[in-house]
């Protein structure tokens, strides 16, 4: 048995106009409730008024769509400048809710999902999330095959 994973968070629910209205968010990850092969990221918007107050997004989804933009279903994810990242639902009969988040507070968040999570499950690329230092090869410029200096990579 493995402890869910909760954090607290503040989405923007993003409109038509350029108004952004700030929303508490509920972020849960519980292997023990999975449905299915892979347990979901469950966000909960207490009091939000939504037909529906949890959203369900497959973690996998949500990990990827910090780096690029990526589609499952009727849930879509997107990088938004270098800090934010933007989660899209379409559910049946509602209108579409776009709600922008930190992307640093999906992180932290997916980083704890894995940390506590059932062994055997793949561990986060912290090297993705993280910046670095560029090595020595890391340096070379593809095209010429030359470090910044000039002398041959």
């Amino acid at each position: 048995m493995t402890a869910a994973v909760e954090q607290r968070a503040r989405g923007y629910i993003v409109t038509d106009g350029n108004d952004h209205f700030a929303v508490p968010v509920l972020l849960r990850y519980d292997p023990d409730a999975a449905r299915g092969e892979e347990c979901p990221v469950v966000l909960h918007f207490p009091g939000a008024g939504f037909a529906s107050a949890d959203r369900e997004i497959p973690r996998a989804l949500l990990e990827a769509g910090l780096r690029t933009t990526c589609a499952e279903g009727a849930v879509r994810v997107w990088p938004c400048g270098r800090v934010q990242t933007v989660v899209e639902f379409h559910a049946p009969g509602e209108e579409p809710l776009v709600i922008q988040f930190d992307a640093v507070v999906l992180i932290r968040f997916l980083r704890r999902t894995h940390a506590e999570g059932p062994a055997g499950e793949p561990a986060v690329a912290a090297a993705a999330h993280e910046p670095h230092e560029p090595g020595p090869a890391a340096a070379t410029s593809a095209t010429t095959g030359t470090t910044p200096t000039g002398a041959p990579g």
